[in-house]
């Protein structure tokens, strides 16, 4: 039997759409040596290009330039900007890799507990560590998140939210089975 009508009265509406709540990624505090870096290979190199007295030194001194600056400058730029957090409507999604791509989805409706850490430059920067535990495998720490007690508040309130949706659909589920058999077709 198919319903061509309206909705049953009582039945509880379609959960709306995922939205994206938040992005984030870890403080950009981070980037604060590898811009150092940056600075002080550029000016060395700069400075010391026209003294060298053979012309091979010269490119030998501008390639461990580029090499440096590759390795404690560019790679360490990428790897911040390759980890990212997105808090949806449904889920916790992490994404992370520079070489290799890793994602991993928290549903809501699971349930977790969330903590968060934060040592003293941490808290003059207003960022901390927002510790995930599923009570399944190792916690999952979204480290070095700018405004950690916000993250935390938004977590706990779509996890109530999404957990009291789901608690609507089963108690719609249970009561629409007729009785005496299971939701689930047994006798």
């Amino acid at each position: 039997m198919s319903m061509t009508g309206p909705m049953q009265s009582g039945a509880p509406a379609e959960p709306p759409p995922e939205r994206v709540v938040a992005r984030v990624r870890r403080h950009a505090r981070v980037l604060t040596v590898p811009v150092l870096v940056l600075l002080a290979v550029c000016a060395a190199t700069g400075f010391a290009v026209g003294n060298l007295p053979e012309t091979w030194m010269e490119f030998a001194l501008v390639g461990l330039g580029a090499l440096v600056v590759l390795v404690f400058t560019v790679l360490p730029y990428l790897s911040w900007l390759t980890r990212r957090y997105t808090i949806t409507t449904r889920r916790l999604i992490l994404r992370g890799g520079l070489f290799v791509a890793v994602r991993q989805e928290l549903l809501h409706s699971r349930g977790y507990d969330v903590t968060v850490r934060r040592n003293w430059l941490q808290s003059v920067f207003g960022s901390g560590d927002v510790r995930i535990n599923t009570g399944h495998d190792k916690p999952v720490v979204l480290v070095d998140v700018p405004n950690p007690n916000l993250v935390q508040r938004v977590l706990h309130d779509l996890q109530e939210q999404t957990n009291t949706l789901v608690a609507e659909r089963r108690r719609f589920e249970q009561s629409a089975a007729p009785d005496g058999a299971a939701a689930w077709g047994g006798r």
